[in-house]
């Protein structure tokens, strides 16, 4: 007759297992780790497996929220690239709800708060991303960053006197932000105000020589490139 195994060590041996189990899984910052190094070669299938268990141990993290975003946004593109419509606007309603959840738990994600609003443009909702860049700039302060981003929303729009005035405010809010001053250059530039953008640009220079495109738009307009460094004071 087969001897049975005493039930309480039964018991203590399946908790044992339970508890090595649980011990071998992946925690959230290794989870997001492993999403992150997978998205930097492209796997993106796993790096979503990896954000969404991440999400499960911690579903209110704004940056893991947001890369579910950015996830969503590139399998819309994909699913209309192949012309299936109903699953590009299923992504895109996803990645609007991860964005919003992602601006809830940290208001000024600047990425989740960009990131919801060309998910509504694409959907169409442009109304809906204007009124999302008007919260922005309202309630998550008056820095140069929202100004611009509430700028970029009305030059798409054709609004380019309100753009301007967005960029300049932008400017006047942070005159040594070398980021305002390119962006009011870029937009000057587009508008054929050459000599204007040029002078933002020379700002943007002296404040940060490694400001994306600045030192190219000054070379190419035939700008020597300004001091970076401060003179020393006259006696």
């Amino acid at each position: 007759m087969q001897r049975m195994f005493p039930r309480h060590l039964m018991t203590l041996l399946i908790a044992l297992t339970t508890l090595a189990t649980i011990g071998c899984q992946p925690g959230f910052h290794q989870l997001r780790m492993e999403g992150r190094n997978a998205l930097r070669d492209q796997h993106h299938a796993i790096a979503r497996d990896c954000f969404e268990r991440a999400h499960d141990l911690w579903p209110e993290h704004a940056r893991n929220l947001c890369d579910l975003g950015n996830l969503s946004m590139h399998y819309a593109k994909k699913r209309a690239e192949q012309g299936n419509q109903a699953a590009t606007l299923r992504e895109l309603d996803q990645a609007v709800w991860y964005y919003a959840r992602a601006i809830e738990s940290h208001p000024g994600l600047q990425a989740a708060l960009v990131g919801k609003n060309h998910a509504l443009e694409q959907k169409g909702r442009f109304d809906d991303a204007l009124d999302e860049a008007h919260w922005a700039m309202t309630f998550v302060g008056p820095s140069s960053r929202e100004q611009i981003f509430m700028a970029r929303e009305l030059e798409e729009r054709g609004d380019l006197d309100g753009a301007l005035l967005r960029y300049r405010q932008g400017v006047a809010i942070e005159p040594d932000n070398a980021h305002a001053h390119a962006a009011l250059g870029d937009f000057l530039l587009r508008q054929q105000k050459t000599e204007q953008a040029i002078e933002h640009f020379k700002r943007a220079y002296t404040l940060n020589p490694l400001e994306p495109g600045v030192a190219d738009v000054l070379t190419d307009n035939g700008i020597a490139l300004p001091r970076t460094t401060p003179e020393a004071p006259s006696k």
